[in-house]
């Protein structure tokens, strides 16, 4: 065999050239998570080429645009060329049908890891939540990521993410040669809508009586620096994204300047799943476990590989602050202008039991 020509000897072993990696194609790529991780990835001389999915194009010009939906069998053609798929395409908004909600995410990640895996892809990265370990009030803090997944379908959108997270588990053993990473991020601040960020909306802080909550943010911005570090198989295996440490209750308290509604757990919990089961709030009552009891995690092996969260604690939760000012929240609802003054001027507590009462004589007026 002949040697390579001098100038190509010479151009693979000049380190100034840029280095060209994998071709990564992004689900739920043209809005939230999903935008701003195209952008990222194509903004990066390490990625090749970014494929962008959605069911309307988005804004980034650099990418290659597919325009379908993720449960389409057709996925697999698009996929093609493909080293790593990263799969955001995921509906958790607290306005959603739960059937509805639960049919798209668990057939379109069934769909996508079939189709990575018929289009010849090698990782598939999957992003679920570290809610999937549940809050408890026996958990230690903080968590080891190797720790058991005790989360109950119970809160909005946990019982999807435990079924993805199953996927993901099965995926290496019925599609050998794929492999799975799975990055779960705390609780995410940056332009999200969850029963999490709502509870920073409310004019008091809603505090079940003997509980002992703890806050761990990750910002969105270090969610797609950790979803590209997967993306370039820096890291693998089962990850949890956020900021280093916790905050305390009273710590939270005391930076936000909001004060404290401590309820015993039977009126807490009781209301939230009447107002729930009769539709005047969008929260399940088991969304106030995570309000209630510890879930942190470790961010060890994010660390090992190198990675650093950019944003503290503090820092997200000034954020937060910043983006729900002006947003009016009680027991999970929306309020508007009218009933927003109404509840600050009588108080957390009032509302909350107002809207209880309100339960009481809906429930009358059916006979219940």
């Amino acid at each position: 065999m002949s040697s390579p020509d001098p100038k190509v000897r010479a151009a693979r072993n000049d380190s100034t050239l840029p280095v060209r990696g994998p071709v990564v194609a992004v689900t739920g790529a043209a809005t939230g998570v999903g935008a701003k991780l195209v952008e990222r990835l194509a903004a990066s001389d390490e990625i090749k080429q970014v494929i962008a999915i959605d069911e309307r194009r988005g804004e980034c010009a650099a990418a290659q645009w597919h325009i379908l939906d993720v449960r389409d069998p057709a996925i697999a053609e698009k996929l093609r060329g493909a080293d790593v798929v990263v799969h955001l395409a995921l509906d958790l908004d607290l306005e959603t049908d739960a059937a509805a909600r639960t049919a798209y995410n668990v057939r379109g990640t069934q769909t996508v890891l079939t189709a990575a895996a018929a289009a010849g892809v090698h990782r598939v990265v999957l992003c679920t939540s570290a809610m999937v370990y549940g809050a408890l009030p026996e958990n230690e803090l903080p968590l080891a990521e190797d720790s058991e997944l005790k989360a109950t379908a119970e809160a909005t959108g946990v019982g999807d993410l435990l079924e993805i997270e199953r996927l993901a588990r099965r995926a290496p053993r019925a599609h050998p040669g794929l492999n799975v990473t799975v990055l779960r991020p705390a609780v995410l601040v940056g332009g999200t809508d969850t029963a999490l960020t709502r509870y920073f909306e409310s004019p008091r802080l809603l505090v079940v009586a003997g509980s002992r909550p703890a806050w761990q943010f990750c910002h969105v911005d270090d969610l797609c620096s950790a979803l590209e570090y997967a993306a370039l198989e820096k890291v693998e295996g089962e990850l949890v994204v956020g900021c280093d440490g916790w905050l305390e209750q009273e710590e939270v308290e005391e930076l936000s300047g909001i004060r404290r509604m401590e309820l015993p757990s039977t009126v807490a919990l009781g209301a939230a799943a009447r107002l729930h089961r009769i539709g005047l709030t969008p929260s399940p009552a088991g969304d106030l476990a995570y309000t209630m009891h510890p879930w942190v995690v470790s961010v060890s092996r994010l660390h090992d590989a190198g990675w650093r969260p950019q944003w503290t604690n503090e820092e997200v939760l000034a954020e937060l602050l910043e983006e729900v000012a002006g947003r009016h929240t009680v027991a999970g609802r929306r309020l508007g202008r009218k009933d927003a003054t109404a509840a600050g001027a009588a108080g957390a507590t009032v509302a909350l039991l107002g809207a209880a009462a309100v339960v009481r004589r809906a429930r009358k007026r059916r006979g219940v």
